[in-house]
């Protein structure tokens, strides 16, 4: 980023890092932490892949097993914010999206592009977050129907340069993300 009052090019460095993230499996971006409420007020925060990253739609995807926690909470509550640390830009990308759970018809070309060996993490039995007897007391078959994507339509973008002058800016879909610079 050339001029650091450039509110535009910052989105732009953040909407960079988050396609490298889903283009690149070493990316920091590929793994953000993804936090829920449960239905019972409890909040949950778990580590995901990044899949799918849309400026012009706004929107970022991941992929999931139906039957997690995370869907159930989903279903409550379809909210969800996405924190995604970029350590060699000292970049922190903060979203809170609102989320669409996708299943069956909807999400067939993603299971087509989801390799075969990767296609057991959709399906455990028992489902995740069962108690079980043993550490591997648990099958993993590969269950069409289990796999659902969770389209996160941002609402809100939080980003903070956490280098030797610290820069924040706060952009909302609302206002066309326009942005607004933040003390940091």
């Amino acid at each position: 980023m050339n001029d650091p009052d450039d509110l535009v090019a910052f989105l732009g460095k953040a909407w960079q890092e988050m396609r490298r993230g889903v283009a690149d499996a070493r990316s920091p971006a590929r793994h953000p932490t993804f936090a829920t409420v449960s239905p019972s007020g409890v909040p949950e925060a778990r580590t995901v892949a990044l899949r799918r990253a849309n400026e012009p739609d706004g929107e970022v995807e991941v992929h999931t097993d139906a039957a997690t926690q995370k869907t159930e909470a989903l279903r409550q509550w379809p909210r969800a914010a996405l924190n995604i640390w970029i350590p060699g830009s000292h970049l922190q990308i903060r979203l809170t999206t609102t989320v669409k759970i996708l299943t069956g018809a909807f999400v067939e070309r993603e299971w087509d592009r989801v390799p075969v060996a990767s296609r057991v993490s959709y399906g455990t039995t028992p489902d995740p977050g069962t108690p079980i007897q043993g550490a591997f007391a648990y099958e993993k078959p590969p269950v069409r129907e289990r796999f659902a994507v969770l389209r996160c339509a941002i609402d809100h973008i939080d980003l903070v340069y956490l280098g030797q002058k610290h820069q924040r800016a706060a952009y909302v879909r609302e206002d066309g993300w326009q942005g607004t610079w933040l003390a940091p």
